[in-house]
């Protein structure tokens, strides 16, 4: 029979070479009670001399950790505990120490173990001839082999390893430091580091070098980017990169704080180049949340770049308008504020900032309420905007505006007897408009605007002995809004969508400067069938009938005339997680004016989203020209450890593609390549096309990592 009792001094051992969880475990130094470790063996036995001996299959369990081994001795004249191999000593999940034999002293905090390798979150290997323990918080390795990679009998050899004279493992710091390191490749050596730093597996943050990158770029030159991380504090980082070459000498950084109710990041980046000589060129990218005091939150998005072409030639945005934001905001169950102001700055060449809007300011209020005299739900709301050019030009590409405007908005649902859905719509908006700097319109506008109509759905669901379900919705509203409208300029709703989202919606324009009007009926039908195999169809069908056409909407937009193109959407989702969408604006003759196509599919070994859009030429809208584009962005993993990656966007009008990357990464349990290519092809005054080349090696097993990988199989 296997014997089992309480052994304190066994529990100082596992004490003393657990991580740093373990490490900080209470101590006899600190005044508190040690905690007990319980021992299992085949046979426990105390002689004369005051040797405790455990002999045969001997386990020991303290807190979370585990001991194995053959035989455990205690001499407590000498106060030398040994322990018989082979040992195994289990951590929980975030280490395993392995041993043939092992010497440590009274306390347990110092000894030998020879023969051992210590092996970090099932990652990382360390092994060596002899292992020392030293205070009970620090390894230290002789003559030390460390890789993450698979051995395989038939390849002895690892993919790479690094080979030191001595490493030390700080488990409060969760640190490992090498002396006289060299890192080895395929067994042949490739470098050598007199000292050398890294963070073992199971830790998330900690200062240091970052992987570099190889990059060559026909803009920016050839050279490597160096990133360094500062863990400024537990809420708190600094990462700055260095990007040094033949063109450019960079500095980047990015700034992260934790909040207790927000946070903040900050990006950017510092540069002179032989791109523009002599001249300081940067960018400032700010976002943050920062929550305040009775729900209110004070949100921020900076947006700051030197010139138009810096953030297109740095690969570090394609954005063509630069938007900074500052916005006080609280939303509660019945009630949203908030108060913004928000500066643009266009980087396009068709744009001169003074003639655009630059300097917009707004303000909403809204409150919902329930009465109790008429039922239903009615929503009030205040929302206010102005905004300004800073040209002093009369007419359009000086004018300044502002608007202030009321709303009220009451609907009330009732469910008839047979099924059907009837709900009552009420709506009145009063605007108040000033147009400044533009003599085409006059200087002040009072507008009352009234919206009435009902709503009619009836729903209808059917399911069939395979499981089946059918679920069908036809829904037709019936609105009236006054026709006569204030004569002022169309500033906010320029573009106009029509969609699935907003077919039934009280008017289809963004904005407050226009609203649809006059009689007209939203017509359509949702049906959606559910089958048991674990794919849904969903369809949408829908067209607006007007008996006047005054409201202006563009051709471009599908809305025009008093019969809008018919709307008709398409979704498709597979167990497999393929998805696709289709969303369709056409005419009575089967006339496309947009035509949109979506494809995402995610799974283990595909990572898709392509899209296709062809949109009819619109004035308007400033585009002179029909639209047909493809886009895709796609991972494919073709074998065990390779992924293939492509980025597309093709222009068919043009007949040539705007942007394309191809990628080929290796991935494994212990190493991580990735090569990139791209081209960039757009060009204008301000940026010429560009070809880009990245290379990344990535040693896995050091610090945390959350990369997909795939471990070899030995054969």
């Amino acid at each position: 029979m296997r014997s089992a009792f309480t052994l304190a001094l066994v529990s100082a051992f596992l004490c003393g070479t657990a991580p740093a969880l373990h490490a900080q475990s209470a101590s006899p130094e600190d005044g508190l009670e040690q905690p007990a470790a319980t021992l299992i063996a085949d046979s426990v036995a105390l002689d004369g001399n005051n040797v405790v001996r455990a002999r045969g299959n001997v386990e020991v369990f303290y807190e979370d950790a585990q001991l194995k081994a053959s035989g455990i001795t205690y001499d407590a004249t000498t106060e030398k505990l040994t322990i018989e191999g082979p040992i195994t000593v289990y951590y929980g999940d975030t280490a395993t120490l392995l041993a043939s034999a092992a010497e440590m002293d009274a306390e347990l905090r110092n000894g030998l173990l020879k023969s051992a390798r210590l092996v970090l979150d099932q990652q990382l290997q360390l092994a060596a001839a002899e292992v020392r323990r030293i205070d009970g918080r620090y390894t230290r390795l002789g003559n030390t082999v460390a890789s993450s990679c698979k051995v395989c009998a038939a390849d002895p050899v690892p993919l790479w390893q690094i080979r030191a004279r001595e490493v030390i493992h700080d488990e409060l710091e969760r640190q490992l430091y090498f002396t006289d390191a060299r890192l080895e490749v395929a067994g042949v050596p490739i470098a050598y580091l007199p000292r050398l730093r890294l963070p073992d597996p199971t830790l998330e943050r900690a200062n240091g070098f970052l992987i570099p990158t190889i990059r060559s770029d026909s803009i920016v030159g050839q050279g490597i980017e160096l990133p360094y991380f500062l863990a400024i504090g537990e809420d708190k980082d600094l990462t700055i990169s260095p990007l040094i070459t033949t063109n450019t000498r960079t500095l980047q950084f990015r700034y992260r704080q934790a909040l207790n109710a927000g946070d903040i990041e900050v990006n950017g980046a510092i540069t002179r180049d032989d791109i523009r000589p002599g001249d300081w060129r940067g960018y400032l990218f700010a976002d943050g949340s920062i929550g305040l005091r009775n729900d209110f939150v004070f949100n921020f998005d900076i947006e700051i770049t030197s010139d138009k072409a810096y953030l297109l030639e740095y690969d570090y945005s394609d954005t063509d308008r630069l938007e900074s934001t500052v916005e006080l905001a609280r939303t509660r169950r019945d009630t949203y504020f908030s108060t913004n102001y928000t500066h643009y700055r266009s980087l396009r060449d068709s744009e001169q900032n003074d003639e655009i809007p630059t300097e917009v300011v707004e303000l909403t209020y809204e409150r919902r309420f329930t009465p109790s005299l008429f039922g239903g739900t009615l929503t009030t709301a205040f929302d206010g905007q102005g905004f300004m050019r800073t040209s002093d030009t009369d007419g359009p590409t000086g004018r300044d505006m502002a608007r202030a405007s009321l709303q009220m908005d009451w609907q009330r649902t009732w469910d008839l007897n047979n099924g059907m859905l009837v709900k009552a719509i009420g709506a009145a908006n009063a605007d108040y408009y000033l147009v400044n700097q533009d003599s085409s319109y006059d200087e002040a506008q009072l507008h009352l605007t009234p919206t009435a109509g009902v709503e009619l759905r009836w729903p209808f669901m059917k399911s069939e002995s395979s499981g089946v379900v059918h679920s069908l919705e036809p829904v037709a509203q019936l609105l009236w809004t006054d026709t006569s409208a204030a004569d002022v300029p169309n500033e906010v709703s320029t573009r106009v969508e029509f969609d699935e989202g907003n077919l039934f919606s009280l008017s289809r324009f963004p904005g407050f400067d226009r609203y649809e009007r006059g009689f007209r009926a939203n017509i359509g039908a949702n049906w959606t069938r559910y089958d048991p195999d674990g794919w849904t169809l969903g369809v949408t069908v829908g067209k607006i009938f007007r008996d006047t056409d005054v409201n202006g909407f563009s051709t471009g937009s599908g809305l025009s005339g008093t019969e809008s193109d018919w709307l008709a959407a398409a979704s498709v989702t597979f167990p497999n997680n393929l998805s696709l969408i289709n969303r369709a604006l056409f005419n009575s003759a089967f006339e496309f004016t947009k035509n949109e196509t979506r494809v995402s599919w995610v799974n283990d070994d595909v990572l898709l989203s392509s899209s296709y859009v062809w949109m009819v030429e619109d004035a308007s809208q400033s585009r002179f020209d029909d639209t047909s584009e493809w886009t895709m962005d796609a991972e494919y993993r073709f074998a065990r450890n390779w992924i293939g990656k492509v980025d597309w966007r093709y222009d068919f009008v043009e007949g040539s593609a705007a942007r394309a990357g191809v990628g080929l990464e290796y991935v494994n349990e212990c190493i991580s390549v990735d090569l990139s290519l791209s081209r960039r092809f757009t060009s204008s005054s301000n940026v010429d096309p560009s070809t880009s080349v990245g290379l990344q090696v990535t040693l896995l097993g050091f610090g945390e990592n959350n990369r997909r990988q795939s471990v070899r199989e030995c054969y």
